[in-house]
């Protein structure tokens, strides 16, 4: 049977192994952490910047695109099962201006936004 090792944990490892060069097994650790930890944003930020470093464009976006999907399912998540709640937030999402006239939001939270805005910077590169 494999024991569970902390995430802070697997976070110290990769770090050295990308501080020794070791790019492919900080991948690993990173990859590992996210299967253990679906929302933790140092990990996809790193391996982000580790595939751009390799110039594996492909898989930052893979990366990108998986990152953004679990980020917005949790957000979608958290959204309450209340009614008259779900209205309330409505109307005071609507005049402080955070949704437009339909109600869709007009800003992403973070991390998502600054994902996006690398995503298409990587598709202009990919161009």
């Amino acid at each position: 049977m494999e024991s569970v090792i902390p995430v802070k944990e697997m976070i110290h490892h990769a770090r050295i192994a990308e501080s020794a060069g070791d790019q492919l097994t900080a991948v690993q650790h990173y990859e590992k952490i996210i299967r253990s930890d679906p929302l933790n944003e140092f990990a996809y930020d790193r391996l982000m910047i580790l595939y751009r470093k390799n110039k594996d464009l492909k898989k930052e976006l893979g990366t990108i695109n998986s990152a953004i999907r679990v980020y917005e399912k949790f957000y979608k998540s958290r959204a309450s099962k209340s009614k008259k709640i779900n209205d309330i937030s409505a109307r005071l999402s609507k005049a402080v201006g955070l949704v437009d006239k339909q109600g869709m939001n007009l800003y992403d939270p973070e991390p998502i936004a600054g994902w996006k805005k690398r995503k298409s910077i990587l598709e202009k590169k990919k161009k």
